[in-house]
């Protein structure tokens, strides 16, 4: 049910004052959704709900920075994915953390069969790749962050960002095209 802005402003008033009732109401408002992008980044649904819960205790300790600017939504989006990068930083979620540059440059097959992949099977493929892929692929295809924030995000230059794109999408490929190899009689 949409939430006038009137009602959002005295939301995030009473969330100012620190009161349980309006943080509890903003955390439900919310939390599925930020659920799914901290989903994106984590290798599981555990981790997922720790960066959740990460990043609203950050929502409720930075409130008083939102400007309204935009929509709070969006912010509230930027800070569940700047958590999950410095989760996997930390060394949270690097369980298999392979850098890019030790994976192999793939042969891309065709591409006509992924078309046909349900919404599962792309994020089974993609929780096969590296780490280091994934968050780059997510931050640039699914997220939207230019090639310049996501070198800035994670500490590395533009050009290994794009380098890493490239990779994950082939590499993407390459495991769809064993998957198919694998279910052939």
């Amino acid at each position: 049910m949409p939430v006038s802005p009137d009602d959002l402003d005295d939301l995030l008033r009473r969330c100012l004052r620190h009161e349980p009732a309006a943080q509890r109401a903003l955390y439900a408002r919310y939390a599925s959704k930020m659920l799914g992008v901290a989903r994106r980044y984590a290798r599981s649904v555990a981790e997922a709900e720790d960066i959740l819960q990460d990043s609203f205790v950050k929502v409720f300790t930075r409130l008083a920075e939102f400007r309204g600017e935009g929509s709070l939504e969006g912010w509230i989006r930027r800070i569940v994915v700047t958590t999950a990068i410095n989760h996997w930083q930390s060394g949270k979620l690097r369980r298999q953390h392979l850098l890019l540059e030790d994976v192999a440059e793939p042969a891309a097959p065709e591409a006509t069969s992924l078309d046909r992949l349900s919404v599962a099977e792309v994020l089974a493929l993609l929780e096969q790749l590296p780490d280091g892929c994934r968050l780059v692929l997510m931050l640039y295809a699914i997220d939207g962050y230019t090639h310049a924030e996501i070198g800035e995000m994670l500490g590395i230059q533009e050009s290994t960002s794009k380098a890493q794109l490239s990779k994950a999408r082939k590499q993407l490929l390459l495991l769809h095209q064993r998957q198919i190899n694998y279910i052939r009689p």
